[in-house]
């Protein structure tokens, strides 16, 4: 366990792998996805214990609409098939379940269940659970800054007012603290479009393990590394 005076209050993950990890075991890619989901299970499990309050995970960016429409078709049943099964566990354990992203793109049923989830679990707080699905930090920021540039436009904003803060109550992780911690799995170094605005000040780590391999041991070890680190803000300790 780590410490959780020390610890992240707000974890952030890109989990990545998947689809290695399916294909080292000469299985289809969406065996890894679902394989994923399992550890998506577990990690919401072992938080309360690390002390973290706020999971925020990466589950499809804006630009895995690029992937084989079979993979893509394939996600969205997972995604459904993740929700139905899922709720009333994190309804019983006190997750309370938000997504972010862009849902235009997402079919009206998924949509829907979503809207379900975030209303069943609305009055939960003992793991704040954050779900990015059709996501990216640019996309983001990109319709944050219409609908800024609306309110200034209608009068109800004076562009004087306009600052970072001002700029962060219109997006899509308003309700979220930033997180303290980004985890990305499977060996690569890159954020990948991921919480670009939010990330500003966060530790990062990049762990060879793929995701479906990332255990609750393997998330408290990393977790636990971040109570070694020294968080300045850019300021010099005396």
């Amino acid at each position: 366990m780590s410490d959780q005076k020390n610890g992240p209050r707000h974890v952030a993950c890109i989990m990545d792998g998947n689809g290695r990890w399916a294909q080292a075991r000469g299985r289809p890619r969406l065996f890894g996805h679902h394989a994923g989901a399992q550890r998506v299970r577990d990690v919401v499990k072992a938080c309360p214990d690390l002390g973290v309050e706020y999971l925020t995970i990466f589950a499809f960016s804006t630009e895995n609409w690029k992937r084989t429409q079979t993979e893509v078709a394939g996600l969205m049943k997972l995604f459904r098939r993740y929700i139905q099964s899922e709720a009333r566990e994190l309804l019983a354990a006190g997750v309370r379940v938000r997504f972010i992203g862009d849902r235009v793109r997402l079919s009206p049923k998924l949509s829907k269940m979503m809207d379900e989830l975030e209303l069943l679990t609305s009055r939960n707080d003992k793991l704040h659970l954050t779900i990015a699905l059709n996501y990216g930090g640019r996309d983001e920021i990109g319709r944050a800054t219409k609908r800024l540039a609306k309110e200034v436009a209608a009068g109800r904003l004076s562009p004087d007012d306009v600052d970072e803060t001002t700029l962060a109550r219109f997006l899509d992780t308003c309700f979220l603290p930033d997180p303290d911690l980004v985890i990305r799995t499977s060996g690569e170094a890159r954020i990948s479009n991921f919480l670009l605005w939010q990330s500003a000040y966060a530790e990062y780590e990049f762990i060879d393990t793929l995701w479906p391999d990332f255990t609750p041991a393997v998330f408290a070890e990393t977790v636990g590394r971040y109570g070694n680190r020294e968080r300045r803000f850019g300021a010099v300790t005396a």
